[in-house]
């Protein structure tokens, strides 16, 4: 069994980020992704009040591809309590425009999430710059 790195925060912690938009996600991770060499995949968990209540690693894959599945985005967001998540994976080759797999994944955990009722408010894709799915229209 493989253990991903999680960074909880706990209630009441006055350190809470809250997110407002793509821009908040990317300051808060780009230092850290973009200085991966692989594709890794993070669930930002979220409150009702769209603060972080934890961020968890959750696939780690190859230069140019991870492995997403639900089962692994959603078993952290109700761990955690979430309420919302944001996907979050960087392209280590500073381009963050997305794969058609990023497009696919995007979409089929986009449903998935209307069944579990813990909603997608973004797949935010980290490079030099950012993309935004939510911010595209693209979700």
């Amino acid at each position: 069994m493989r253990i991903f790195k999680t960074m909880l925060i706990r209630e009441g912690d006055s350190k809470k980020e809250k997110i407002t938009n793509a821009a908040d996600v990317f300051e808060l991770l780009k230092d850290e992704m973009r200085a991966e060499a692989q594709e890794v995949m993070k669930v930002m968990c979220l409150n009702t009040r769209n603060e972080v209540i934890g961020i968890t690693e959750v696939s780690r894959g190859t230069v140019s591809s991870s492995l997403i599945h639900p089962r692994e985005i959603f078993r952290t967001a109700i761990l955690s309590n979430a309420t919302s998540i944001i996907m979050v994976h960087n392209h280590p080759s500073g381009d963050p425009k997305p794969s058609d797999d990023d497009i696919s994944i995007t979409r089929k955990l986009t449903k998935a999430s209307e069944i579990i009722m813990i909603e997608i408010l973004d797949h935010v894709i980290i490079g030099e710059k950012y993309y935004s799915f939510k911010e595209e229209d693209d979700m």
